[in-house]
């Protein structure tokens, strides 16, 4: 399934926005200007919808409260509200309407308490709440639907793609010192310190496949890159990645991931998880790390994964300050999403008439777009 259009009201930065979306988004704004926010719908729902060891209360209680969720502008709306549309292709009419709201108890114990959900399948309504056996017992609203097992019966594909949505932002640090780091992963692992026990858990054949794809493009781009495999250390049983470097030492051999650089552990991360499952992939700044050369590259590989998937292409949000990554000529502007800071909230948009007229005039999406998100004051710095 694919999001094709997102409604929210009073979510962190936002308080209101209406946007579509594409098979391949890009978020376009300044810094603090709420792109990983918005990336964060996204989660939120994954996490609302687990089965185990989820739900809304965890979800929101992760994020620091209903306060650290809601909009500070929403002086006089306690309620935070998300709609979101999914169909099978970007050419068919929405085939999933899912509505969340939500807001503080009035009494008690102030739990996040479910103020509206509803489900719709075509025109079919599958769920509608607070229903009577809310009304009766309130306590049913600390829970929504989608996360219970018994109660999502007829909507239980859409519980399940929430639940695959995937998020991975790797900081190679992690992933190198993780054993001298230690330290609990983060549910999620949404900075890749587990990002080897995720390979090792492919099973052997696919893993082994990947790998080789894998190994093949990385030879394209990083030096004297030879061949790619997976390995557990004997004395301990971790999982690791070895590559193998042809060059004038001839008994340099194989290297592990921690002696990788970050760009090749970054663009190693960002190859597998284009490969790995079908679900909706959230991306945040993916040029960190990158020669500005592969970082360019970046749009037509998301455009090649999804030929190589044929049937079950994978829809991408990727938040981007990187002039390379925007000056690729494959990007559809329609994709194409402007987060423009306001003096109250953040407002969303897509390119306008002038902004379209002048790609069509050649100009990159890079050219048009990155000056109306640059930051004027910006100069001040140097005076520091």
């Amino acid at each position: 399934m694919i999001v094709t259009r997102l409604l929210l009201r009073n979510w962190r930065n936002f308080i209101e926005v209406d946007i579509p979306l594409h098979e391949r988004t890009y978020l376009l704004g300044a810094n603090a200007s709420g792109k990983s926010n918005l990336l964060d719908v996204f989660r939120f729902l994954r996490d609302v919808s687990k089965s185990q060891g989820g739900g809304i209360q965890k979800a929101m209680h992760d994020r620091g409260g209903i306060q650290k969720v809601r909009c500070l502008h929403a002086r006089n709306d306690p309620e935070v509200r998300i709609e979101i549309h999914l169909s099978e292709s970007l050419d068919t009419p929405s085939d999933w309407r899912y509505i969340l709201a939500f807001r503080n108890e009035a009494r008690g114990e102030h739990r996040i308490s479910v103020s509206s959900e509803e489900v719709f399948h075509n025109d079919d309504r599958l769920l509608l709440r607070p229903d009577k056996e809310d009304t009766e017992d309130p306590a049913r609203l600390t829970q929504t639907a989608m996360e219970q097992i018994q109660a999502n019966l007829r909507f239980r594909s859409l519980a399940k793609h929430f639940e695959g949505i995937t998020y991975l932002h790797l900081i190679p640090q992690l992933l190198k010192f993780g054993d001298r780091i230690g330290g609990q992963l983060l549910e999620g692992d949404p900075f890749g310190q587990g990002f080897l026990e995720r390979v090792a858990r492919e099973p052997k054949h696919i893993r082994d496949s990947r790998l080789k794809k894998l190994g093949e493009s990385l030879s394209w781009v990083v030096p004297h890159f030879h061949e790619l495999r997976f390995i557990k250390d004997r004395a301990t049983g971790h999982p690791h990645l070895e590559a193998r470097y042809v060059h004038h030492r001839p008994g340099a051999g194989w290297q592990r991931e921690d002696q990788f650089s970050d760009g090749t552990l970054r663009l190693l991360a960002l190859l597998w998880i284009l490969y790995e499952g079908d679900s909706l992939l959230l991306l945040e700044e993916p040029e960190l790390s990158l020669n500005n050369s592969i970082v360019q590259q970046i749009p037509l590989l998301f455009q090649r994964v999804n030929r190589d998937r044929k049937k079950r292409p994978r829809q991408i949000l990727t938040s981007t300050h990187s002039e390379a990554l925007l000056s690729n000529e494959g990007i559809d502007p329609r994709g194409v999403l402007l987060l423009e800071p306001e003096k109250e909230g953040t407002s969303i948009r897509t390119i306008n008439e002038r902004e379209a007229a002048l790609l069509r005039d050649g100009f990159s999406v890079s050219e048009v777009l990155l000056p109306a998100i640059a930051l004027e004051t910006a100069k001040h710095l140097s005076a520091i």
